[in-house]
C-alpha cells in the first residue's frame, strides 16, 4: 500500500482565523494522515496472513474506520488548500456562474451554504458538483464518511467541527467563523476543482 505524507501550508495571517487555531488544526490533520497509514498497514498484514474475513469483528472495524480516517485526511486537505491570506473577490468565472445558476444568484448560494454550515452538530458544509450534469448543490457531511456523495466533486469545503474555530469563537459564534472562512477563501482554488460533465453510462 502507498504511504501518505502530510501536506504543509503557509497560512499565517488569516483574517479571523488565528495562527494558534491553524497550528492546532494542522496537528489534528496530521493525525488523520498517520492513522490512514497505520490502518492500511494493518489491513495489508491481515490480508497477507489470510485473515481478512468479513465475519471477523477486528477486520471489519479496521475497514470501517479507514473511511473515517481517509476522508478526514482528504477533506482537511480540500479545506486548507482553499484558504489564503491574500483572497480575491469572486464576481465572474465558471464557478460564479455555476453557483448563480444553481441557486438563482451567487448571493443566494452563499446564504444557503452558510445556513448549512450553521446547522447544529459537528461536520462539514460542502458544495458538491454533480459530474453527470455539472450542477453544484450544498450538502452536510457528518463524520467524514457519512454523507459524502458518490460521483460528486467537492468544490467548496468548510470544516465546522468545533476544533476549527473554538480558539477564536464561542460555539454560539459559529456564524462569525463562517464569515471569516469566506473572507479567506481562495475562489480560484475552488474553481480549479470543477470538472467537465462526465457522459452518462450507456450500459454498453
Amino acid at each position: 500500500m502507498k504511504t501518505y505524507t502530510a501536506k504543509e501550508w503557509r497560512l499565517t495571517g488569516l483574517q479571523g482565523i488565528s495562527d494558534a487555531t491553524l497550528e492546532m488544526h494542522f496537528g489534528l490533520y496530521g493525525g488523520y494522515v498517520k492513522n490512514t497509514n497505520l490502518l492500511n498497514e494493518r489491513l495489508s498484514e491481515l490480508r497477507a496472513a489470510g485473515k481478512n474475513a468479513g465475519a471477523d469483528p477486528a477486520y471489519a472495524e479496521l475497514v470501517r474506520r479507514l473511511g473515517f480516517e481517509y476522508n478526514g485526511m482528504r477533506l482537511h486537505e480540500y479545506y486548507f488548500d482553499s484558504l489564503t491570506a491574500t483572497p480575491s473577490e469572486i464576481g465572474t468565472g465558471d464557478l460564479y456562474n455555476a453557483l448563480g445558476e444553481a441557486y438563482g444568484s451567487f448571493d443566494a448560494w452563499k446564504n444557503d451554504f452558510a445556513a448549512v454550515g450553521a446547522m447544529r452538530g459537528v461536520g462539514w458544509a460542502i458544495a458538491y458538483q454533480d459530474l453527470t450534469n455539472g450542477q453544484i448543490t450544498n450538502h452536510w457531511v457528518a463524520e467524514h464518511e457519512n454523507g459524502n456523495l458518490a460521483g460528486f466533486a467537492p468544490i467548496v469545503v468548510l470544516d465546522v467541527w468545533e476544533h476549527a474555530f473554538i480558539k477564536d469563537y464561542k460555539p454560539s459564534e459559529r456564524g462569525a467563523y463562517i464569515d471569516a472562512f469566506f473572507t479567506n477563501l481562495d475562489w480560484k482554488a475552488c474553481e480549479a476543482r470543477m470538472m467537465a460533465k462526465v457522459p452518462a453510462y450507456s450500459g454498453a
